[in-house]
């Protein structure tokens, strides 16, 4: 099962889960306005690098932890899949949605 990035990237996007993906299945776009990342579900190895990266935890493990935001990623995937590369942010950085916090 692939990894899937929820509803925490959703308007924050750090964009380092991408510089570490060794399959380069993480793609920045937008969705719903806000700039998001999303995992290309058939591209994803599940190795677990881009959760390590994310200083806020907005990757999980498995499309079942979160079905709804696993669909989103799908459906995005290959709409974002030819957008340019993100220029990440410090992972040090404070967030910008008042709810995520710095693991």
């Amino acid at each position: 099962m692939a990894y899937v990035i929820t509803e925490k990237c959703h308007g924050e996007r750090y964009g380092l889960c991408a510089t570490v993906c060794p399959t380069e299945a993480i793609h920045p776009g937008t969705y719903q306005g806000k700039d998001f990342m999303v995992i290309d579900p058939v591209t994803c190895i599940s190795c677990g690098a881009c959760a390590a990266e994310c200083p806020v935890g907005s990757i999980v493990e498995s499309e079942d932890m979160d079905p709804a935001w696993a669909k989103i990623n799908a459906e995005l995937a290959p709409q974002f899949i030819n957008n340019p590369k993100v220029t990440p942010r410090a992972k040090d950085e404070a967030p910008i949605k008042p709810t995520n916090k710095l693991k």
